[in-house]
């Protein structure tokens, strides 16, 4: 069944207009008053709703049973990603949706091929939340993972203060660990990857003095978009 983000309380009984993004999709879809679908709102679970009107811009529906399904990963993933290319990071922002990652803070770091400010950078951040959007839909998940606006890493170290979990970074450095052995059992991870040509050392300097932990996937060199989600893969699956 064809599922929907609708960002509003939903409760059963309702009658509910969907948001004017849902609202185009489902008359881009055809339906017809009568016919079923899956809202959720990204507050746990999902709710089955019945369409009982097609306006001309507006869609109307019945709010259904709530069922409380959960297809979260075992560990939260926060990833700090480089901001690449934007073809490039339109896709590690959906397949980190669907692999499972909570949060993702694109940095602009000193190697980024794209820099943002200003306006252009609340704009990428929206478009990049709703690719996460269509993700979760896509996916079956009931939760949509959350866009930070874009910042440099010193920016992003300064925010996380005492934030608790595991904190590790892809490098390429001798002495990086095994990414399997550094995190065994943890279930909280802040993942921190560079952009196109990598952190810079400073910037590695910067995480090292933040309790960021050097690690590895391997002798092979990865992709920026790859690397992040390689990391999810492994973490989440």
């Amino acid at each position: 069944m064809a599922r929907f983000h609708c960002p509003l309380p939903l409760h059963t009984g309702d009658a509910v207009s969907l948001p004017p993004s849902a609202a185009r999709h489902v008359q881009v879809l055809r339906f017809q008053p009568g016919d079923g679908l899956t809202l959720f709102n990204g507050e746990g679970g999902e709710f089955e709703a019945t369409v009982t009107r097609m306006g001309r811009s507006d869609v109307d529906v019945l709010v259904g049973a709530h069922h409380a399904l959960e297809r979260e990963a075992s560990r939260r993933i926060h990833l700090l990603a480089g901001v690449t290319a934007n073809e490039r990071m339109d896709w590690l922002v959906e397949k980190a949706t669907e692999l499972g990652a909570v949060r993702l803070t694109p940095l602009s770091a000193e190697r980024s091929v794209l820099k943002l400010q200003g306006e252009r950078a609340e704009k990428k951040r929206a478009h990049w939340q709703a690719v996460a959007v269509a993700a979760s839909e896509q996916s079956g998940r009931n939760r949509v993972m959350q866009i930070d606006p874009a910042c440099s890493l010193a920016a992003s170290l300064a925010s996380l203060g005492d934030a608790g979990g595991l904190r590790v970074m892809l490098s390429l450095t001798t002495g990086a660990q095994p990414l399997q052995s550094v995190v065994a059992d943890h279930s909280d991870v802040m993942v921190l990857s560079g952009p196109e040509g990598g952190l810079t050392l400073a910037e590695e300097a910067l995480a090292l003095a933040a309790g960021f932990v050097p690690v590895s996937l391997g002798s092979r060199v990865l992709r920026a978009e790859t690397a992040p989600l390689a990391v999810l893969a492994a973490l989440t699956l």
